[in-house]
């Protein structure tokens, strides 16, 4: 397995985030392979749970996961009794969700489509989950802005969306840290 340390403690220095953070569980693709914007670097479960729950997830929000690689947000959002809809690049990764939303029985609450998060809409989302790298998070931010209504929360797993929009709320599980934003009026009017 290829790992690219210096531009991973580059990115992680640019971040503010210590040097030294353990290598990811599971990970996949350290570099993000041709024509994807990040490697497929799947979330742990109990990380999974926890930005459900500090989103507050229930059976009246409509969920959407950003990059969401096998589904497993989307699929735990859909047990908690919400709708649940996943955007990723990777066509192989859309087709794993598709296929791991009919094992967990909740296939009829999800949706999965092929699509470049930048062009997608994801306007009737009353939540939105991300594990995507700094410089997507910064790039999406006002594309959040523009399309996601007042009262939307926005959950991160490890990055944060800049200096100019701070988390109202972080929790740490070990050495991972989760981060919740909540659209505002003023999100709007910033664009």
């Amino acid at each position: 397995m290829y790992i690219d340390i210096k531009r991973r403690r580059l990115v992680l220095a640019a971040c503010g985030l210590p040097l030294a953070l353990p290598a990811l569980p599971t990970l996949a693709q350290p570099v993000a392979p041709p024509g994807l914007d990040v490697p497929y670097e799947p979330s742990p479960p109990e990380v999974v749970d926890a930005m459900l729950k500090l989103a507050g997830v229930g059976p009246n929000d409509t969920v959407y996961d950003l990059g969401c690689g096998d589904g497993r947000i989307v699929i735990a959002a859909a047990r908690r009794g919400a709708k649940g809809v996943g955007i990723d690049l990777d066509p192989k990764r859309i087709a794993e969700a598709k296929a791991n939303a009919a094992k967990a029985g909740v296939a009829g609450r999800t949706r999965f489509r092929v699509g470049d998060l930048y062009a997608s809409d994801f306007s009737d989302a009353t939540v939105v989950t991300l594990f995507l790298w700094p410089h997507v998070n910064l790039k999406l931010k006002p594309i959040l802005w523009q399309q996601l209504r007042p009262g939307t929360r926005v959950v991160s797993h490890i990055w944060e969306m800049g200096q100019d929009w701070p988390p109202e709320r972080s929790e740490t599980l070990g050495r991972r840290r989760i981060h919740l934003w909540t659209i505002r009026d003023a999100h709007k009017r910033a664009r």
